[in-house]
């Protein structure tokens, strides 16, 4: 049985294969004999995370998933994007070899080659989130729509599943905003995008967030002529403004046409989708042959009864505290449904937090908090736009002092020699000291490199350690520790820049 909610398109076998894994169309639910120590709902990220740990230290865990093993992440998210992304870019590097003396004539992209090589890559991925994979590691599998009944039964099915504490990691979902006559159209979101088997001929996206950009630059990467309504703000809104620009004039160089802020977009159907956009004294009216909606999430909040139980939500999700526990005392939350934080990597910590709190710790003494950790994250476009703790604003925000060291790409060897030179890392430390609070990276892969900085915020390593490090020459991760030399050079005051000026003058005359 595929799931009524997302929708596993084409048929083809790979798709069958993935749904074997995360779906499986014989499953049968399993009797509850006994009282868990830990139910869980939602098997995505967050809810994998916390059972698969749950279960390797002794608990008697249940997992109920409505829909597919995975979640966001595995169907319709991360894994599907960058399948899509790598293509694009191995297709942009032939359109472009030309600047490295390698003619490549005539690039031709097959597109339902380059989806049926995302889904055979994704099936192959899936058996990680499997519910045999799972049901082996000793964890109980439901699927079905689960519903709580009080404080220590939850419904999935009919069966009555009781247990000590529960865990709501049932994710978030796309929901587009009210926009004029989006309603009379056929639109695709990131739950229907990746099942497209033919390359459209002119694709609209509206939303300039981190899913809008790397779809439109990677479709017209692909060959789609790409028509991007962006924020009255601009592309990223949340971004640094200068990683913002250059990966804007990227995507332009790529093909893709911004049509202005979408405050006053409207959608028209006449025989076919047409976009008009009013902006900045500017008009558009502009037919597409497909919309991609990439702006707009909301909880998946519903039919769980959550009323009956006491736990409190609202548009953003569940309320929880510091210790991701509800506002129900037998009840935590973690992932998407919860966190204002919405990545993968955030939803493994967070399960993480709630194993130990939900399992071990009494009190108020002794448990984790989600407000310690230190939570980096990245856009996939080309170049990559990585961030790791405050921005400038933030800081402001919370009146503390920064010094801010930038090193330019285009003073770094490695990147010169790769072409990749149009991008930068910029580090906040507080002011006078090398303690770091903050750091953007925008290079083709900044989201490896930003974890060197996470590392370093974690551990409590300041930027003058970091410049300490020998790095390998020539590599782009050298502009991380260039910022080091350029924080160890404030350190030099006018007594000890005269001291090694006489030195100086005394090994010469040596």
């Amino acid at each position: 049985m595929t799931s009524d909610l997302v929708q596993l398109q084409p048929n083809d076998e790979h798709n069958q294969a993935l749904e074997a894994n995360v779906h499986p169309p014989e499953w049968t639910n399993p009797t509850p004999t006994q009282p868990y120590h830990l139910v869980v709902i939602g098997a995505g990220t967050a809810g994998l995370v916390t059972a698969a740990g749950a279960a390797g230290l002794g608990a008697r865990v249940a997992l109920i998933e409505r829909d597919l093993m995975g979640g966001d992440c595995l169907n319709v998210g991360c894994v599907p994007s960058k399948g899509i992304i790598s293509a694009a870019r191995v297709a942009a590097s032939a359109k472009t070899a030309s600047k490295f003396g390698v003619n490549v004539p005539d690039v031709d992209v097959d597109f339902a080659a380059v989806m049926q090589r995302m889904r055979k890559l994704r099936a192959g991925i899936s058996h990680n989130d499997s519910a045999t994979r799972f049901k082996d590691l000793g964890v109980d599998v439901y699927f079905g729509q689960a519903s709580f009944v009080d404080s220590n039964t939850v419904d999935v099915g009919g069966a009555k599943l009781t247990f000590k504490r529960a865990v709501i990691a049932s994710g978030a979902r796309a929901a587009a905003p009210p926009i004029n006559g989006l309603s009379e159209v056929n639109y695709l979101t990131n739950e229907s995008v990746f099942s497209l088997t033919e390359l459209p001929r002119r694709m609209g996206v509206i939303g300039a967030g981190p899913i809008g950009c790397e779809m439109a630059q990677s479709f017209a990467q692909l060959g789609s002529e790409v028509l991007l309504v962006e924020s009255e703000h601009g592309i990223m809104p949340r971004e640094d403004r200068d990683a913002a620009k250059i990966v804007r004039q990227a995507m332009i160089e790529d093909g893709v046409k911004f049509l202005g802020g979408g405050h006053d977009l409207k959608i028209r159907n006449e025989g076919g989708i047409r976009l008009t956009v009013d902006a900045h004294g500017l008009s558009y009216d502009e037919p597409v042959d497909q919309l991609l909606v990439a702006v707009g999430r909301a909880p998946n909040v519903e039919n769980l009864n959550l009323e009956a139980v006491g736990v409190q939500y609202d548009q953003k999700g569940v309320k929880v505290n510091d210790h991701l526990l509800t506002t129900n005392a037998n009840i935590y939350a973690a992932g998407d449904v919860c966190s204002k934080y919405q990545f993968t990597h955030t939803a493994d910590f967070q399960a993480r937090i709630v194993i130990q709190n939900a399992l071990f710790a009494v009190g108020p003494f002794g448990k984790k908090k989600a407000s310690d950790l230190v939570i980096p994250w990245a856009t996939y476009t080309s170049p990559e736009v990585a961030h790791v703790g405050m921005y400038e604003s933030d800081a402001k925000n919370a009146g503390i002092e920064i010094d801010t060291y930038v090193q330019h790409f285009n003073e770094v060897d490695r990147a010169i020699l790769e072409g990749k030179d149009e991008g930068f890392v910029k580090v906040h430390t507080k002011k006078g000291t090398d303690t770091i609070v903050g750091a953007t990276i925008v290079a083709e892969n900044a989201g490896d490199m930003i974890s060197e900085i996470t590392v370093a915020m974690t551990g409590g390593l300041g930027l003058g350690k970091i410049g300490s490090a020998i790095h390998p020459y020539p590599t782009q991760a050298e502009a991380i520790r260039k910022l080091g030399d350029q924080f160890s050079r404030t350190k030099l005051t006018p007594l000890s820049k005269k001291i090694l000026g006489l030195l100086q003058r005394l090994n010469v005359g040596s």
